[in-house]
């Protein structure tokens, strides 16, 4: 019996005054300067103070609630979040009391990797145990980055893009960086690791398949430890560089790595990359994220009837189903560890 969906994402101030707060919960116990605190809250007021993200996750919650109802599922949706209100840990205690037994968990990212799908299973127990002996047990959804509604909607964005470019544009995938020392213990050590950076690369070849483009690139962007340390690289608008000094006149981005808006969209892509662009006089488009189509909610729902019936799961990749696990208790040892920091 399955009782509720919970939607777990990372968070996102709406409010100047929420910023800095917000920056220390994500930042807590990494030993980030304040400097760079300073730097990303910069980035956060030039937007008013206020992230897309918890709107975006609203808005597609409200879309699921209306698929779940037109395939005649009752199932309610409650919010919870990593670093910001609504917190993860008060939906779990709020869904308790409410006599939620068993939930399904949505969490807002479609790959493996540490803070793409393990911290979600540490976010899961750590709501648990401060609810208690009364918290629900929670069922973690699977990763979707080859499930074909999603490839289908990146690719009809990407194809709207590159409608606003001229022809022999280059489409240029892009997904958050991470310390590549996290990106090697990215899944069991059996598998050799890297899950993550090689299920953005799957992704990405399904849409540019699905696109009919043979050519394209994988890069990242958002990096934020020290110069010292490796991350994934290139960088994207290191890459764009790059491009114009081989001739490219145009570049469609598609930000394969996010299924939403965050600041990482709207700063690194819409305003520092594309300005890179028009200082070097190309002409650029960056894609729609994929949560606003209709077929995203129809990927959700499709994921809770994969829990509820058994069914086979949809997807295009030979890549085993990972992910799902029950109250975040599952992971392999070793799997998807965070990255150790320098010294310890």
């Amino acid at each position: 019996m399955t009782d509720a969906l919970l939607w777990l994402s990372f968070g996102g101030p709406e409010s100047p005054a929420d910023v800095r707060p917000f920056l220390e919960n994500v930042t807590r116990g990494r030993g980030v300067p304040p400097e760079r605190l300073d730097e990303v809250e910069a980035h956060y007021q030039h937007f008013g103070g206020v992230s897309p993200i918890n709107r975006l996750n609203r808005e597609a919650m409200a879309a699921v609630r209306a698929e779940l109802l037109r395939q005649g599922l009752d199932l309610p949706i409650y919010f919870g979040n990593r670093n910001w209100h609504p917190l993860a840990e008060d939906t779990v205690a709020k869904m308790a009391a409410d006599g939620v037994r068993r939930a399904l968990v949505f969490p807002t990212s479609a790959y493996g990797g540490y803070s793409a799908c393990r911290q979600y299973h540490e976010d899961i127990a750590r709501a648990r145990a401060a609810t208690g002996p009364d918290a629900p047990d929670l069922v973690k959804l699977r990763h979707f980055f080859d499930h074909p509604l999603f490839v289908a909607a990146v690719a009809d964005a990407v194809r709207a893009s590159a409608a606003t470019v001229p022809a022999g544009y280059r489409l240029v995938f892009t997904a958050h960086s991470v310390p590549d020392s996290a990106d090697r213990a990215a899944g069991p050590p059996e598998e050799g690791g890297r899950r993550y950076s090689r299920q953005v690369a799957e992704a990405s070849r399904l849409v540019a398949a699905a696109v009919g483009v043979a050519d394209y690139d994988v890069v990242w962007q958002s990096r934020s430890g020290p110069p010292q340390v490796p991350w994934l690289a290139p960088d994207v608008v290191d890459h764009i560089e790059d491009l114009h000094g081989r001739g490219v006149r145009a570049v469609v981005v598609c930000p394969i790595g996010f299924v939403s808006d965050h600041l990482e969209v709207v700063w690194d892509l819409d305003t520092e990359a594309a300005e890179k662009a028009a200082e070097l006089g190309m002409a650029f488009a960056r894609s729609a994220t994929p949560n606003g189509d209709p077929r995203f909610a129809e990927l959700v729902v499709d994921l809770i009837r994969e829990q509820l019936a058994g069914a086979e799961p949809a997807k295009l990749s030979d890549f085993a189903v990972g992910g799902c696990t029950l109250n975040g208790a599952a992971c392999a040892v070793a799997c998807c560890e965070p990255a150790k920091r320098p010294g310890r």
